[in-house]
Parts: C-alpha cells; sequence; structure tokens
C-alpha cells in the first residue's frame, strides 16, 4: 500500500504515515468483525485524469452478499468545515471509478465531529473514526454504529467551556450580532489575545462563526448560538459539578429582606458576588410560585467567611436555606452581571447553565429562562 503524504517535513511525515496506518488497520479490523463480513486491504494506488491519487487506501469488502470497493481519505480529525472538500473529492474518485453502487466513499479520522457525521450521512459518504463509530451507506448492507467520541476530541472540545476560554463564549452570547476583532473580544472578555484567538479557531471548525476581513482586521461574529448553548448544556450536564456550601440563614423566610442583607454584608466585606439558580431566574423571567432558598456565586467560603459571620449563616447538610456555589478563581461567572434592585445578578446565560446543575424543578426554570429572557 502507497501512503500519500502531505508535508514538508520528514520527522512529521513518519509521524503521519504510522497515523494513516493506524487508522485503516482499525477500520479494517472493524470492517472484519462485522456479522457475515469479510474485508481486505489493496494495496494498489489509484491515478484519476493522469495525476497522482490521494486516496490513502482502497479496501474490498463483502457484506450480506454484496461485494464493495470502499475508498478511504485519512484525516487526523475532521470539523464541518473541513468535510465538504473532503466529500467532493471521495465522490468524484468514487464516479470516476465507475460501477458507483458498489463503490463506497469513505472517510477515516482520528476523530470526528457529531456535525461533520450528520452531514457525511446526509451526503451518503461514509465514515469511521478512532472512537468505533462506523457508517457504510450501501443498498442492502447499511450499517451505523454510533459510540461516544475518542478521549482525544471530547477533551479538545470539553476544553473551550473551561476556564478563560469559557469567558470568550460568554461574550459571544452576550452579543451574537456583533462583530469582534481578536483585540476586542480579549478586552471584553479579561484574556490574553494568544486565548482569544485560539478559542476562536477551536469554534470556526464547528462552523458556529461567520469571519470577514484580513489579518489585524479579520472580525468574528457568532452564527449559531443555539447551537453553542446547546453543546455547553451537554458539557455541563455531563461535567464535574461546581463546589456548593449549604447554610442555614435565621430570619430569612423573606427572601427580599435576606437577599437585602445579603448585598450589604458582601459589600462591607468587600466580596464579590451575584444571585444565580431560582433566586435570578425569578427576577429575569418568572416560573416558580415560590422559592424555598436563595442561591449565589461567590468567592471561597474562607475569603467569604466575614458575610457569612454577619448573617448567622451556618453550614448544614440538610435543611439549607442558603447555598453560594464557590467562585475560587474563576471570572467568567461574573462577567455580565446585571444589578436588579438590591442585589446583583449573573447573566442570563450563567442563570441558565447553574439551573442544569440545580436539581428539582431547575431544569424547567432553565429552559423557560431560555425561551423568555436568552432567546435561543
Amino acid at each position: 500500500m502507497v501512503y500519500l503524504l502531505r508535508s514538508k517535513g520528514a520527522a512529521f511525515m513518519i509521524d503521519w504515515q504510522e497515523t494513516e496506518k493506524t487508522v485503516v488497520d482499525k477500520l479494517l479490523k472493524t470492517l472484519q468483525e462485522l456479522p457475515a463480513a469479510d474485508a481486505h486491504l489493496q494495496s494498489s494506488q489509484r491515478t484519476f485524469s493522469n495525476k497522482r491519487a490521494t486516496i490513502d487506501a482502497e479496501i474490498d469488502l463483502s457484506i450480506s452478499n454484496q461485494n464493495l470497493t470502499m475508498l478511504v481519505e485519512v484525516k487526523r480529525s475532521v470539523f464541518p468545515r473541513d468535510t465538504r472538500e473532503a466529500v467532493w473529492q471521495l465522490q468524484e474518485y468514487a464516479r470516476r471509478l465507475g460501477s458507483a453502487a458498489h463503490v463506497i466513499p469513505l472517510l477515516a479520522a482520528e476523530s470526528i465531529s457529531p456535525g461533520s457525521k450528520e452531514f457525511l450521512r446526509s451526503e451518503n459518504v461514509g465514515y469511521f473514526d478512532m472512537g468505533g463509530s462506523l457508517f457504510i451507506p450501501a443498498p442492502g448492507a447499511y450499517v451505523l454504529i454510533d459510540k461516544p467520541a475518542p478521549r482525544k476530541q471530547a477533551r479538545s472540545v470539553t476544553t473551550v467551556f473551561k476556564g478563560k476560554r469559557s469567558q470568550i463564549l460568554r461574550v459571544l452570547l452576550h452579543d451574537p450580532h456583533h462583530w469582534f476583532s481578536v483585540k476586542a473580544l480579549s478586552e471584553a472578555a479579561r484574556v490574553s489575545p494568544a486565548t482569544a484567538s485560539e478559542t476562536l479557531i477551536k469554534l470556526e471548525r464547528f462552523e458556529w462563526l461567520a469571519a470577514r476581513g484580513q489579518g489585524p482586521s479579520k472580525e468574528r461574529q457568532l452564527i449559531a448560538p443555539r447551537a453553542l448553548l446547546d453543546e455547553w448544556k451537554k458539557q455541563i450536564l455531563a461535567g464535574m459539578k461546581p463546589k456548593v456550601r449549604r447554610y442555614y440563614v435565621p430570619n430569612a423566610t423573606n427572601e427580599d429582606t435576606f437577599i437585602g442583607r445579603m448585598d450589604t454584608a458582601f459589600a462591607e466585606a468587600g466580596v464579590e458576588y451575584v444571585l444565580t439558580q431560582e433566586s435570578a431566574a425569578q427576577r429575569y423571567a418568572p416560573f416558580l410560585s415560590s422559592l424555598s432558598r436563595v442561591s449565589c456565586r461567590a468567592a471561597s467560603a474562607r475569603t467569604a467567611a466575614n458575610a457569612l459571620g454577619k448573617l448567622g449563616a451556618k453550614e448544614v447538610s440538610e435543611g439549607a436555606n442558603f447555598i453560594v456555589i464557590e467562585n475560587l478563581a474563576e471570572e467568567g461567572p461574573l462577567l455580565f452581571k446585571e444589578r436588579h434592585g438590591t442585589a446583583w445578578l449573573a447573566s442570563p446565560i450563567q442563570v441558565y447553565l447553574d439551573l442544569l446543575i440545580a436539581g428539582g424543578r431547575a431544569q424547567e426554570a432553565a429552559e423557560h429562562l431560555r425561551n423568555e429572557r436568552i432567546g435561543f
């Protein structure tokens, strides 16, 4: 078999050759493990229109009494913006080979994003990733195996929603119709230009952004806020929950009075806070008939100890009426806070994310807030 490499560096060429071989070997093994299937690798190199072929592997597959030829293009990672050109090339090679009903173009990679998989299925182009997902759109031998994304891709996606990078998302979701330069975005998000640029590159791979201009004047705009927030929701529900401390505060039956006391105590202690979960959602988009607790985000309990002491708050395991989600060193949840009456509220996006992990009817309140206040 001949592998066609597209790199100038010899070391990178060797590494990429090994990557291609690993992906093709696992694809072949997966095909051989299908019921009533037999697969073997062809070592010949295809030539189309007097040009060197860019097909990385050709596999003969016999399944369900059908003999198929699979033309395989191997990539490291596949995101929506990479998919269209690869699909066009594969379909063109399959057309030129002839006997189209027996030729299956297939894109194989270490990882393929969910959006890319959806597009490949719509185009009847097969795919395979190292997580074990497989799609073969052959008439009479349709195969679809859907498995979780490989850890490498999962980690790559997850990092966008954590730490400093998440502050970029908050700015974009706060003003999804605005065009941002890297400089303006980094200033609004309180991150370095390098962090802003890296995050934008990751977001572009999912086709969540539009771009205009070149060089330093290049700007981006969020064009898929719903898709971005949907993915953030998945990450929140699947990830580790933030550290929560539960307190009982005496004489806190009147919510508005208690919140006023809390605001004063935190201000005097010099501790930044924001109301969140149901406490804030009720002020943005009323949904519940009553509240049994007040929730806020603030620095660690040690930093807020003075304020908690003034409130008479005692940490409890049951019967809490005051919850503090520890913000630790994170700055993102405090971005775009809003003053409502006697209290600071977290941004609607942050309140939505915090409601997702609150339990009870909070998820219903989250979707109500999203529909009524966020709007996407």
